[in-house]
C-alpha cells in the first residue's frame, strides 16, 4: 500500500503539472520525485500521469484517484492535527505566498518566533505582489493588502487596516513646492503603484471632502522599494504603506505630504483555499501572526 509521503508527493506534481516545480515545493530532488511517482503507479497497476517534454499531465485516472484521494488525506492530516492539539504539539509544512515588502521586512521575524514556539512546523516562503489563485492548491494561505474582498470561494481573515500616507522628498518639495490641498498634485509627479507598472486613481479624503488624483502618468513601479527609492530620489510624490516607510520618514529622507488627506483604506487580509477546517499548523500562523503585526510591530 502506498505511503503518505508518495500519495502528498503525487497531488504536488499533479497541482504543479512539473516534476521539478513540485520537487522545489518539496525540498526534494526531481529523480525523488519522479521514482515516488512511478512506484505509486506500479503500485496501483495504472498510469497516473502522461509525461511529454513540456508539462505533466493527469490521465482519466489520475483525475479520479487525485479527486478522491486529496479530501482522504486532508482528513487524515486534520485527524493528526487534533491529537497533536491535545498535547499542543503543531507540525507540517505550510506552504505560504506573501507581497514582496511585507515579506522581506515583517515575516522573517515572524517566520524565527513563530518557529521558537512550533520548531516543527516547516514553513516555505513566496514573495510576489501579484494577486494568485488560493484554490489552486499551490499554497495553504496568503497575504494580501487590498481592499476588501470580493471572491466568495474563499475564507478571507481581516487582520487590521494598514495605514498609509503620501511621501515626497525634502529636495522634491523645495523645487516643486508643497501641496496644500489634492489639487495642487500633478499627474506626472504622482509615482503609481500598481501590480501591473499601471496608472491608478488615488481617492482622498478630509472633512467631508473627497478627491480623485490620477497617478502614474510619468512612473509607475509594481514594487513598494522602487517607489519608495524613486520618492527618495525626488521623482515626485508616492502613496505607500507606513511599514514601508517609516525608516525614511526617520531619517528624514521621505516627508508626509497633505497629512490631513486620508486615502481610501486597505485591509491586510490572510486568505485560505476553502478548508472546511483551517490545519493546526496555518491556524498556528494566523494567529502568531496577527499578534505580531497588531501589538508587536503594528503595520
Amino acid at each position: 500500500m502506498s505511503d503518505l509521503t508518495t500519495i502528498r508527493i503525487f497531488l504536488a506534481v499533479a497541482r504543479q503539472r512539473s516534476f521539478v516545480a513540485a520537487a522545489r515545493q518539496l525540498s526534494m530532488t526531481a529523480p525523488t520525485v519522479t521514482r515516488a511517482v512511478s512506484a505509486l503507479e506500479a503500485d496501483l497497476g495504472v498510469q497516473l500521469l502522461l509525461r511529454t517534454t513540456r508539462q505533466v499531465s493527469l490521465t482519466s485516472a489520475g483525475a479520479v484517484y487525485a479527486a478522491r484521494i486529496s479530501p482522504l488525506l486532508e482528513q487524515f492530516e486534520a485527524v493528526a492535527d487534533d491529537v497533536r492539539a491535545q498535547g499542543d504539539q503543531v507540525s507540517g509544512h505550510i506552504r505560504l505566498n506573501a507581497p514582496l515588502s511585507l515579506g522581506q521586512r515583517i515575516l522573517p521575524d515572524v517566520v524565527s518566533g513563530l518557529r521558537v514556539e512550533s520548531p516543527d512546523i516547516t514553513i516555505s516562503l513566496s514573495l510576489t505582489d501579484n494577486f494568485i489563485d488560493i484554490v489552486s492548491g499551490e499554497f495553504d494561505l496568503a497575504i494580501r493588502i487590498s481592499r476588501a474582498p470580493q471572491d466568495k470561494s474563499t475564507i478571507w481573515r481581516k487582520i487590521c487596516p494598514v495605514r498609509r500616507l503620501l511621501v515626497a522628498s525634502p529636495g522634491y518639495l523645495a523645487i516643486n513646492g508643497t501641496p496644500r490641498d489634492p489639487e495642487d498634485l500633478t499627474d506626472a509627479h504622482c509615482i503609481a503603484f500598481d501590480e501591473e507598472s499601471r496608472s491608478e486613481h488615488w481617492e482622498l479624503s478630509h472633512a467631508g471632502r473627497t478627491r480623485k488624483v490620477l497617478a502614474g502618468k510619468a512612473l509607475a513601479t509594481n514594487n513598494g522599494e522602487v517607489s519608495a527609492r524613486l520618492a527618495e530620489n525626488g521623482e515626485g510624490i508616492a502613496l505607500l504603506p507606513h511599514f514601508i516607510v517609516e525608516e525614511a520618514l526617520t531619517s528624514g529622507n521621505l516627508v508626509p505630504v497633505l497629512p490631513a488627506w486620508e486615502p481610501t483604506a486597505l485591509w491586510l487580509t490572510l486568505y485560505y483555499p476553502p478548508y472546511e477546517k483551517l490545519p493546526m499548523r496555518v491556524a498556528r500562523f494566523s494567529d502568531f501572526f496577527e499578534k505580531y503585526v497588531t501589538h508587536v510591530r503594528p503595520v
